[in-house]
């Protein structure tokens, strides 16, 4: 593993140790280099569905990493938030945002045993996609919700084509309600131009 992780390295990940590994090494850079740098405007897309919709606290984060998405739903008035991670590290930045109420190391391919469960509200960002998340932890996601609960997530464009994402939806449909998809950017034109137009699938629907 490079000293100074990039996009291509979370990528490739292929294990949850090596998640962990990788963002321990990326958690103190991760906002100015990679956000920054990069452009990073998926968070404030999943925020901003997630207003848009009518979504409203207490919401769960899944995936919070830095916090950036929490951030900007406070600036939204969205309060309170919780947020859950597989990385301590990647919480330990999140925490110094002051956007959180509560910060859990977890991970959301297994029951995640939150004892506010089950939240009005979730969202996630950049959790869903190449080297990370796939369909499997969508189980989860629902059981977080409340009956009613407005969700947004976002899936790699690519890693929803491959990974099954659409069959996994299809069999939840008479969980969900107002199932809406639609692609935006991840980044603007600061990233790398291999990456520049890479898209997320932003997901937004309501528990039934």
């Amino acid at each position: 593993m490079a000293d100074d992780p990039d996009l291509n390295d979370a990528y490739a990940l292929s294990s949850k140790e090596d998640v962990k590994a990788l963002y321990r090494t990326w958690a103190h850079s991760y906002d100015s280099g990679f956000s920054d740098g990069q452009g990073y405007q998926l968070p404030r897309a999943v925020a901003a569905a997630f207003v848009s919709a009518g979504g409203k606290g207490p919401v769960l984060d899944i995936g919070a990493g830095t916090g950036l998405v929490g951030a900007h739903l406070r600036a939204m008035n969205v309060e309170p938030i919780d947020g859950i991670d597989l990385s301590e590290d990647m919480l330990q930045v999140a925490a110094m945002k002051r956007a959180y109420r509560g910060l859990f190391a977890r991970d959301v391919t297994q029951p995640l045993g939150l004892l506010d469960a089950p939240y009005a509200g979730i969202v996630s960002a950049g959790t869903f996609t190449l080297g990370h998340v796939g369909p499997e932890a969508l189980r989860h996601v629902i059981d977080a919700a409340a009956p009613g609960a407005v969700v947004v997530i976002s899936v790699n464009a690519a890693h929803f084509a491959a990974a099954g994402f659409a069959d996994a939806f299809a069999t939840m449909r008479a969980e969900i309600t107002n199932f809406k998809t639609r692609d935006v950017r991840i980044y603007d034109d600061r990233a790398a131009e291999e990456h520049r137009n890479d898209m997320a699938r932003l997901v937004s629907f309501r528990k039934a």
